[in-house]
């Protein structure tokens, strides 16, 4: 490798450990990236990829302390001899949690936030923040506070104002973590543009059929803090063991033999179900002056349902399932949980029978440890301590997190941090399970493991999951609710509300490879299933 002044990055035996911890996050790295590539990064959950980034933009170890040797250099200057603000003008991060990356009350002076640190004059700060929130398409943002956007509007606005910057390196770290089908394809085909206009941009992503689609230059994919493979897509997708990736549906049907992969279904609901929540005409708006976030809602969840909650960002799918639980009361009408008004319960009291996992980690991890974490909610539900640890154990062991019961939360990668906050919800044994984009930082093997675990677990009587990955909607749901602008736009079976594009469409819910096979097979296998089970019906 060489000291190039005209190449973007390159690394050269690239080693970084944490000091708390024993062993390297990333060993021996060797990178070369050109002007204006698009370099994907893939790999499982906590195998480095994020540690990778923050060495590239100097956070480690300025900020995250740790051992580093090996180079890196930015256009042939090394990263350690640059400040932190020389870096940021060539070098710009989108982080995984967005929450961390705001800092502003408003989203015009979120944007504007680097260029004002910068000096730069005040009406160029306003062209060049006019500018970016029109070329990202939230221009209806500009005066909105950012503590009421949604997960997926607070990650374009976070990349807004790296975007003002005018960076020459772009660092994206799950970028389509929080965003609808459609606006995920928005914001590829728009890294694409950058990229063919001289950006460099390193991805890294979970979600690897939708970048692929795009076309990046070159695939790498980590496992344990070492690169496995680096080179063409296509060769990646030969290669790499497919439960470790999620790779398009044809693609794993082709690498299987029928009678490999057993098929696991959601249970389906009992013939007569009692009504566990219900919403009735409910109306909510945060403040009396704005608009209604939740328009005249009405459904219930019934004992055995297993719900997938789709719709664009902004929809209001996240405010809908805090009523469930208390954490917001309805402007207009009445949610009941087991039939008491969730007006006359406590959150305390809510949470014995309802369990819910935040869209972000950092706003439910606290503990030193994961163990304690583990532990908080059912002692402060006074479970007994046998059963207490018994709990804890199938929790970590159902998120494949037992060899961190140790370890700070917050000291673990942000899909790791994830899990930890499913498990601390699952340790609770709440009967019904809330869980807010429970796959956001998760590698495919991760996130079956756990949700096949949380599935096929006797005592839930009800599920619900907000997300923007159609396909864990498609395997583990028996009914889907299709949400927009506050109101629900359907509700019913999967194979009914998957089979009309026009109304996926209006919803911002684009079909994937997997949805297109199981609606060509539908009549053989009377249900979707996941890719490694079709191959059985080929």
């Amino acid at each position: 490798m060489r000291m190039d002044q005209e190449l973007p990055l390159y690394i050269q035996n690239l080693t970084f450990r944490y000091h708390r911890r024993n062993t390297p996050s990333i060993t021996n790295i060797n990178l070369e990236v050109k002007p204006g590539e698009l370099l994907l990064i893939a790999g499982t959950s906590g195998c480095g990829k994020t540690t990778l980034l923050r060495c590239i933009n100097g956070l480690a170890p300025r900020v995250y302390s740790g051992d580093l040797t090996g180079e890196i250099a930015i256009f042939g200057k090394s990263v350690q001899q640059l400040s932190m603000s020389e870096l940021s003008q060539q070098v710009g991060t989108l982080l995984q949690d967005p929450e961390r990356q705001i800092v502003s009350s408003h989203v015009f002076n979120e944007v504007a936030f680097g260029l004002e640190n910068l000096a730069v004059p005040r009406q160029r700060i306003i062209y060049r923040v006019e500018e970016t929130l029109e070329y990202l398409k939230i221009s209806h943002l500009r005066d909105r506070e950012t503590f009421s956007l949604s997960g997926g509007e607070k990650q374009k606005v976070a990349l807004a104002g790296i975007l003002v910057m005018q960076p020459k390196i772009l660092l994206l770290d799950e970028p389509l973590a929080s965003l609808d089908p459609v606006s995920a394809a928005d914001a590829l085909q728009m890294f694409r543009k950058l990229a063919d206009d001289g950006i460099t941009i390193i991805m890294v992503e979970h979600r690897v059929e939708d970048v692929l689609a795009i076309h990046p230059d070159r695939v790498m994919y980590m496992e344990d803090g070492q690169v496995i493979y680096s080179g063409d897509p296509q060769g990646m997708l030969d290669t790499i063991e497919i439960n470790r990736v999620k790779l398009p549906a044809e693609v794993v049907v082709k690498r299987l033999t029928p009678g490999s992969f057993p098929s696991i279904c959601p249970p389906a609901p009992p013939t007569d179900p009692r009504e566990l929540v219900r919403f009735d005409h409910v109306n909510f708006r945060y403040k009396p002056e704005s608009d209604l976030v939740l328009k005249d809602v009405n459904f219930s969840v019934r004992q055995g349902d297993i719900i997938a909650i789709l719709g664009p960002n902004g929809a209001g799918k996240t405010t809908l399932v805090k009523h469930a639980i208390g954490l917001l009361k309805p402007t207009r009408g009445t949610v009941f949980l087991e039939g008491k008004p969730t007006q006359q319960l406590s959150v305390a009291q809510a949470a014995a029978t309802l369990g819910y996992v935040f869209q972000s980690p950092s706003q439910m991890l606290f503990a030193p440890t994961v163990q304690e974490e583990l532990e908080f909610g059912p002692k402060n539900l006074k479970h007994p301590p046998e059963q207490i640890q018994q709990n804890v154990d199938w929790a970590l062991k159902s998120v494949n997190l037992l060899h961190e019961r140790k370890s700070p939360p917050l000291a673990l990668s942000f899909g790791q941090q994830k899990r930890v906050s499913i498990a601390a919800i699952l340790a609770m044994r709440s009967r019904i399970l809330m869980m807010d984009e429970p796959t956001t930082g998760q590698d495919y093997w991760n996130y079956l493991s756990f949700m096949d675990a949380i599935i096929q677990m006797p005592g839930f009587d009800a599920i619900l999951f907000i997300t923007h990955d159609l396909d864990l909607a498609l395997i583990y749901s028996n009914r889907i609710l299709l949400f927009k602008d506050g109101q629900i736009m359907a509700d019913g079976r999967p194979e009914e509300v998957l089979s009309d594009t026009e109304l996926l469409r209006s919803t911002h819910v684009l079909p994937t490879s997997l949805l297109r096979l199981n609606l060509e097979l539908l009549p053989r296998t009377g249900r979707f299933m996941r890719a490694e089970a079709l191959v059985n019906y080929l």
